[in-house]
């Protein structure tokens, strides 16, 4: 089966140590990307770690297909202990960062410890240094990139960084590389700043010897080049009409399920302000958004439609320059555009301040210094919401993504028994529903669907492929590239989730974790048959720990 090469690197930022180990035996059995790094995070995290503590490790970690040129391999996951959900999680990014990664020589680097000053770790194919940079206390995404380029002479192409939220512990602060891609939901840019790192550059020219078959990498690649897919044009944001018009668009703090300004701020208003095509490293399909708004001068990349959605629809803004704006703020301070928006909405439910998006602005400023009443609100929604006399709409801690579970019932299911809680890429049921795959209504009979579902973002999620490449990249094409059974390759994301759950369960999660804000038809049942389907206890517990790690080095 292919799978990564290369050693992990330790880095403990206390000691400003580093150490070297070997994982061949592990990457032989989990391929590499998130199901590497989860095996590690649950042999290598104690359970009762605590996210801000410096027991608590962040691991980035590159898959396979990150060392060939093929299309929707532009990835890196990112995974530790969330100090939103306060359960393992991980989370992937697309740019240009995995390939200066891959040269470094590592499949993946493990940060532990906590710094006595901010610093900035580089590494590269010759060892690690590292830099105490007390100048970038405070700043920005951009500006920290600035800096690196300045002084070391690397893009942002080449490094991992956090904003002011991540220094100041949001507990939804995002990891940004190439200022506007981000480690997104979780916080694990809070936990990164936690350990007073504040950037991580990445720099080399080993070329580790992967086989990947190139044919396949050279028919997804042509097919990615020549689709006339609407995301190529317009994002996420394109599917913001369609959601509204036929399924529900969750408005004004979960209120209304219909915007009545939708088309503006959707994919056409999007792509009005598109001024040239974006792409991840070695992509044909360049469905990203660089923004501009000629007017005001204002640059961004994107929305996607999750902002549109938390910044647009759920505050009641219908100015998409009003979300350009708060897209771009959230990427420069370093935050989760979904926690964000949905917390920033919160607030303005309680004070009746719907449409005023010039509020919503300095809240989302003052959330990531923690000024005023962003103290309260950077702790995230769960644990704010009765300060704000609203309703709490998460799962498991994490802000309820755009996609209704009130109308799409296995999508809802998803959010349910999801290990990583309100995460819509956790298994992508909505797909099915929206497509007509699958009815939208009921949660009967789609337990077993699910459990596969998870399977496969899974996978994609340890190749490591993106999530737009499921189109493109199919059953036959996966056991082409990894030279194995798909059966063979589903049980690496079987063994992922089971991991992840295992962990948690540890930490207490169990089955009165497994649950929604709001009610959907027959959903204990489905959780049962969920449960059933996925081979845990009635109480949702993983019987035994699915997979033994043991790493020799581990301390």
């Amino acid at each position: 089966m292919l799978h990564s090469v290369g050693p992990m690197r330790t880095v403990d930022v206390g000691e400003r140590t580093t150490r070297e180990t070997s994982i061949d035996d592990l990457l032989e059995r989990v391929i590499g990307g998130r199901a590497a790094a989860t095996a590690l995070a649950h042999d290598r995290i104690p359970f009762d770690a605590e996210p801000f503590g410096p027991e608590n490790r962040v691991y980035l970690s590159t898959g396979p297909l990150q060392q060939s040129r093929m299309s929707f391999t532009g990835r890196m996951n990112m995974t530790g202990l969330s100090p939103l959900t306060d359960g393992l999680l991980s989370a992937n990014a697309g740019g240009y960062l995995s390939r200066n990664f891959v040269g470094t020589g590592l499949s993946v680097l493990e940060i532990v410890g906590e710094s006595d000053e901010l610093l900035a770790i580089h590494v590269r194919d010759d060892g690690v240094t590292f830099e105490a940079v007390p100048e970038l206390e405070g700043a920005t995404v951009p500006e920290t990139s600035d800096y690196l380029r300045e002084q070391h002479g690397l893009g942002p192409e080449h490094c991992v960084a956090i904003g002011p939220a991540g220094e100041n512990r949001v507990r939804f602060a995002a990891a940004m590389t190439y200022d506007s891609r981000a480690f997104g939901r979780g916080g694990l840019g809070a936990v990164l700043g936690a350990k007073n790192v504040k950037c991580v550059t990445f720099e080399g020219d080993v070329d580790p010897p992967v086989e990947i078959p190139g044919a396949p990498q050279t028919e997804i690649h042509r097919a990615a080049a020549q689709s006339d897919d609407q995301r190529r044009r317009q994002g996420t944001a394109g599917s913001t009409e369609f959601i509204n018009d036929h399924f529900s668009l969750p408005t004004r703090y979960f209120a209304e399920s219909e915007f009545e300004g939708a088309s503006s701020i959707g994919g056409e208003a999007v792509e009005s302000k598109k001024y040239e095509k974006g792409a991840c490293s070695a992509c044909a399909y360049a469905c990203k958004l660089p923004t501009r708004d000629e007017e005001t001068g204002l640059e961004t990349e994107g929305p996607e439609f999750e902002t549109v959605y938390s910044f647009g629809s759920l505050q009641g803004v219908d100015d998409v320059v009003d979300v350009m704006r708060a897209n771009e703020l959230c990427d420069s301070l370093g935050m989760d555009t979904i926690s964000a928006g949905v917390t920033v909405a919160a607030y303005l439910a309680s004070v009746d301040e719907f449409g005023n998006a010039a509020l919503a602005q300095e809240l989302t400023a003052k959330i990531a210094r923690r000024e005023g009443i962003g103290e309260t609100l950077a702790e995230g929604l769960a644990r704010c919401h009765d300060d704000l006399g609203v309703a709490d709409y998460t799962v498991k801690g994490m802000a309820l993504p755009a996609h209704d579970g009130r109308v799409l019932h296995g999508q809802g299911l998803s959010y349910a028994v999801s290990n990583r809680g309100a995460d819509h890429l956790y298994a992508s049921m909505l797909s099915l529903e929206y497509g007509g795959e699958l009815d939208p209504q009921g949660t009967v009979g789609k337990a077993a669907r699910l459990v596969h579902e998870e399977n496969v973002a899974a996978l994609f999620d340890t190749g490591i492929i993106c999530v737009f490449g499921r189109d493109y990249v199919t059953e036959e094409y996966l056991e082409t590239l990894f030279d194995a059974d798909y059966e063979e390759l589903l049980e690496v994301g079987a063994k992922t989730v089971l991991l992840e759950r295992h962990f948690n369960n540890q930490r207490g999660f169990d089955r009165e974790d497994d649950t929604l804000p709001y009610e959907i038809p027959d959903l204990e049942a489905a959780i049962t048959a969920y449960y059933e389907a996925r081979g845990l206890n009635e109480d949702g517990i993983v019987p035994e720990s699915p997979l033994e790690v043991r790493i020799d080095a581990a301390d």
